[in-house]
C-alpha cells in the first residue's frame, strides 16, 4: 500500500510520489518558531505531526532532508528585545536554546537545517528575490519605501486557501489613500525602517530595512532545498496570507511548482477552548513538566490524535497517556521476559503482521488513531497468548522486535535509566532475606526501593528493576 497524503492544495488525499527520479530523496520543510518567547503546546502539536511523518516516511524507506526554520526578526522579536534593553541576536538566543530543549524533552527528530532569518546568506538571498520580482514588475516600492508583491500579477493567489482574488481587491467602502501599497492584499518583502525598530536593520537596495516574514521562509526554504519541494508543513493558521504568499513569490522567481504537498494540522484547543493567557488555560512544555508529566507523556498525548482534526488538550488526557504508556512499558518488559534468550520467530510473509498493520493505517495519511488501536489490540492479544501458553519465546521476541521498528516511528519506549548503586545493593540485600525466606524484610527493602524511584518485580530470571 503506497503513503497517502492529504493536500491542502487538492483537498484530496493523493498517493505520494517525490520529485526524486529514484523515488527515494524527500525535500521537506516545516515552519519552525518565532523565537521571541518560549513555545508553548500548540506549536508543538505541529512539530510532533512532523516528527511523525518523516519517522514513517523514513519507516517506509525514503529518505527525508528537513528545513525548519527560525524566525529571528519580526515585531514580536523586535518589541521584545528592546524592551529587554539588549540585543537582537541576544535576546532571540535564549530562546533558539530552550526551543531545542524542548525539541529533545519531546523526542522530536532534529532537522537536518535550522536557518535563521538574520543569516547574512538568507538575507542576500532575500534582497536578490525582491529584486527578481522588481525587474518583473511584480514588486513595487510604496511611499513608506517599504516593497510590497503585487498580488494582481500572480493569478493562482489564493489557490492554496481556496479564496477569490476579487475578495481582496478594494471595495466602495475602502479609499485607496488610506493604504500606502497599491491594492489591500499586496503584502511586504521589505519593510522600511521606523523609529521602533531600533537598531534592527539591514542596509538595501530601498533604503535601510528588514524583511518581510513570508519572503523569509521561501528564501530559506529555496536556498537549502531547491526551487522545488516535495512536502510543505505547517498549522493551519500559516495557509492564508504566509503559505499563499509563500507560493506567489517563490514561482514568480522560478518559474517553477514550489511544493507538491502542503500538509496542515489543526488547531489545538486546552479545555475546550482556545489557548490564551487571559483564560488561564495557555501552557509551554515547561509548565507541564513542572507539574510532574514527561516529555514522552506528553508526546504521547499531542501525537495520538489525527493531525486534521482540532485536539481538545487537558490535564486529565494526560493522565490517560501516562496510563496508556504505562500498559505499553508492562507489555514490552514482559515480552522481554518471556523471550529471554529465544531469537525471534520467521514470519509469514503471506500473513499480515500487527506490525505492518500499524504501518498501513500510518500509509492512510498518519491514521494515528488507526494505528495505535492496532498497537493496543496486539498488545491484548499477545499478553492472552502469554497467558494461556500459545505465544512462544521466539513468538515473543518477534514481537519484541516488531515494536522496537514501530517505536523509531512513536519514540515512545521508555528510557533506559542508570540504576544507582544505592538501588543496586538493596536489591543484592532483598534477594539474600528472600532466600533466608525472611518475607517481612523482604517487603521492608521492596518498599525502601521504591522510596528511592524504582520498582523490583520478582521473575523467573530474578528480580527486575524499573524507573516509575
Amino acid at each position: 500500500m503506497p503513503v497517502s497524503l492529504f493536500n491542502t492544495a487538492s483537498r484530496t488525499a493523493e498517493p505520494f510520489l517525490p520529485l526524486d527520479p529514484a523515488g527515494r530523496l524527500v525535500k521537506m520543510y516545516t515552519c519552525g518558531p518565532t523565537v521571541y518567547n518560549y513555545a508553548h503546546i500548540g506549536n508543538f502539536r505541529a512539530y510532533i505531526f512532523e516528527d511523525l511523518l518523516q519517522r514513517h516516511l523514513e519507516a517506509r524507506g525514503f529518505q527525508v532532508e528537513r528545513v525548519m526554520n527560525l524566525t529571528d526578526v519580526d515585531d514580536k522579536t523586535i518589541a521584545g528585545c528592546r524592551k529587554a534593553g539588549v540585543p537582537l541576536a541576544e535576546f532571540t538566543a535564549r530562546f533558539k536554546a530552550a526551543f531545542f530543549e524542548d525539541l529533545a524533552a519531546l523526542r522530536i527528530k532534529p532537522a537536518d537545517h535550522y536557518p535563521a532569518a538574520t543569516a547574512p546568506e538568507h538575507i542576500a538571498r532575500m534582497i536578490a528575490m525582491i529584486q527578481a520580482l522588481q525587474a518583473q514588475d511584480i514588486a513595487y516600492q510604496a511611499e513608506d519605501g517599504s516593497v510590497y508583491f503585487r498580488i494582481a500579477r500572480f493569478p493562482k493567489y489564493g489557490c492554496l486557501a481556496h479564496l477569490n482574488l476579487e475578495e481582496l481587491r478594494p471595495s466602495g467602502r475602502i479609499q485607496n489613500d488610506e493604504y500606502e501599497k497599491e491594492a489591500i492584499g499586496d503584502f511586504a518583502l521589505w519593510k522600511s525602517w521606523q523609529e521602533g525598530d531600533g537598531e534592527v536593520f539591514w542596509e538595501s537596495p530601498w533604503g535601510r530595512g528588514r524583511p518581510g516574514w513570508h519572503i523569509e521562509c521561501s528564501a530559506m526554504a529555496t536556498a537549502l532545498l531547491g526551487p522545488q519541494l516535495d512536502i510543505h508543513c505547517g498549522g493551519v493558521d500559516n495557509i492564508f496570507p504566509h503559505h499563499e504568499a509563500e507560493i506567489a513569490q517563490s514561482e514568480c522567481v522560478t518559474g517553477l511548482q514550489f511544493a507538491r504537498y502542503w500538509l496542515h494540522c489543526a488547531h489545538l484547543m486546552v479545555d475546550g477552548q482556545k489557548m490564551s493567557k487571559s483564560a488561564g488555560n495557555f501552557y509551554t512544555l515547561r509548565d507541564l513538566l513542572e507539574r510532574g508529566y514527561s516529555g514522552r507523556e506528553i508526546r504521547y498525548a499531542l501525537l495520538s490524535v489525527h493531525y486534521r482534526l482540532p485536539l481538545n488538550f487537558t490535564l486529565p488526557g494526560l493522565d490517560a497517556a501516562r496510563a496508556a504508556l504505562s500498559r505499553l512499558d508492562a507489555w514490552v518488559e514482559r515480552l522481554a521476559t518471556h523471550s529471554a534468550g529465544a531469537s525471534p520467530a520467521a514470519t509469514d510473509p503471506s500473513v499480515p503482521t500487527p506490525a505492518e498493520d500499524f504501518l498501513c493505517a500510518l500509509d492512510d495519511d498518519l491514521n494515528i488513531s488507526g494505528a495505535l488501536g492496532r498497537l493496543f489490540d496486539w498488545l491484548r492479544d499477545s499478553n492472552r497468548g502469554m497467558d494461556s501458553g500459545e505465544l512462544s519465546p521466539a513468538g515473543a521476541a518477534r514481537a519484541l522486535a516488531d515494536f522496537e521498528r514501530l517505536n523509531t516511528i512513536l519514540a515512545l519506549a521508555p528510557e533506559q535509566a542508570a540504576v544507582p548503586t544505592e538501588v543496586l545493593a538493596l536489591v543484592e540485600e532483598r534477594q539474600a532475606v528472600r532466600a533466608a525466606k525472611d518475607w517481612g524484610r523482604s517487603d521492608q527493602l521492596r518498599d525502601a526501593i521504591a522510596a528511592l524511584g524504582w520498582t523490583v518485580k520478582d521473575t523467573k530470571q530474578g528480580p527486575q528493576l524499573t524507573r516509575h
